[in-house]
C-alpha cells in the first residue's frame, strides 16, 4: 500500500543516515583529539580507568622530582665523605713523619691543625637546600621513593631513608696530636679509625646514592609503561580511524542517496490520478 502520509521507506533511510552520520562523528572526533576515548560518555569504566592512572603518573612525577632532590643531596654528602678520607690520609703522612725525632714537629702540627679545620669546613659545608648529612643537626633523610596503590584502591607513600653518617661526631680528631714524636706515635692507631670511619661512611652515602638512582630509573620505567597502558585504552587506531572516515564518508553519501530516492517515492502516487 502507497501512502503520502507515512513514508516508511524515508524512515528507514532516515535512520540509517542517522546512524552513519553518528558513527562518522565519532570517528572525526577520534582522528581530531587523537583519542577513541575522549570523554566518560565515550566508555565509562575505561576512561575512569585511564584518569586514574594518570593520576598516579602525576604522582610519580613528583615522586622522581624528590628522589632527584634526593639524590643530589646524598652526592653533595658522599663528595664530602671521600674529601675527608683523602685529607685523613694526608693528614697520616704528617703523622707518621711525625713519629721521627729530628724533624719540625711544629711545622707538622700547623699542617695537621690546618687539615682539621679543613675537615671541619667540609663537615659543616656539605649540605644541599639545607640538609647535611656529615653533621648531627642534619639528621637522617626521608626521600620520598614510590606511591603505592592497592587492589581496594588505597594509596600510600613509601620512602627510603638514608641515615646521617655524622662525622661531626664520629670524627672527634683531638685525639690526634704531632707535638712530639711519642705523641705522634699514639696518634696513629686514632688516625687509623678516624680514616676507618670516614672510608665507611663514604661507602654508606654512596650505596645509598645508587639505591636512590636506581628507584629513580625504575619510576622512570613505571611512568613510560603507565603512559603506554593509557594509550591503549584510550588512543586512537590512526590507520584504522582513516580507513572508517573513507567508507563512512561513501556509505553518507549512498545514504543521502537513499533517502533523496524514498523521498520522491510518494510522487509516483500522482501517476495514479493522471
Amino acid at each position: 500500500m502507497s501512502s503520502i502520509l507515512t513514508n516508511n521507506g524515508a524512515m528507514v533511510a532516515l535512520q540509517t543516515l542517522k546512524a552513519i552520520n553518528n558513527d562518522l562523528t565519532k570517528t572525526q572526533n577520534a582522528i581530531s583529539t587523537g583519542k577513541d576515548i575522549a570523554q566518560a560518555k565515550d566508555n565509562s569504566a575505561i576512561w575512569a580507568i585511564s584518569k586514574v592512572m594518570g593520576s598516579d603518573i602525576s604522582g610519580f612525577k613528583a615522586v622522581s622530582s624528590a628522589l632527584s632532590l634526593g639524590e643530589s643531596t646524598v652526592a653533595v654528602a658522599s663528595a664530602g665523605a671521600e674529601r675527608i678520607e683523602e685529607l685523613l690520609s694526608e693528614m697520616k703522612e704528617k703523622v707518621v713523619a711525625a713519629t721521627g725525632d729530628n724533624v719540625d714537629h711544629g711545622k707538622l702540627n700547623t699542617d695537621v691543625e690546618k687539615l682539621k679545620s679543613e675537615i671541619e669546613s667540609i663537615i659543616s659545608g656539605s649540605q644541599f637546600n639545607g640538609k647535611n648529612l656529615l653533621n648531627t643537626a642534619g639528621g637522617d633523610l626521608e626521600v620520598l621513593s614510590s606511591i603505592d596503590r592497592d587492589g581496594s584502591g588505597t594509596v600510600t607513600a613509601a620512602t627510603i631513608t638514608v641515615e646521617s653518617v655524622d662525622f661531626e661526631a664520629s670524627l672527634d680528631l683531638s685525639d690526634v696530636d704531632v707535638s712530639d714524636a711519642d705523641a705522634a706515635r699514639q696518634s696513629i692507631v686514632a688516625l687509623e679509625a678516624h680514616i676507618q670511619t670516614a672510608i665507611d661512611g663514604a661507602a654508606a652515602l654512596g650505596a645509598a646514592a645508587k639505591r636512590i638512582n636506581n628507584q629513580n630509573v625504575f619510576v622512570g620505567k613505571v611512568m613510560d609503561a603507565m603512559k603506554s597502558g593509557i594509550g591503549a585504552l584510550v588512543d586512537a587506531d590512526m590507520e584504522a580511524a582513516s580507513a572508517r572516515l573513507q567508507a563512512l564518508q561513501t556509505q553518507q553519501q549512498l545514504g543521502v542517496q537513499a533517502l533523496s530516492i524514498a523521498n520522491q517515492a510518494p510522487m509516483t502516487i500522482l501517476s495514479l490520478f493522471r
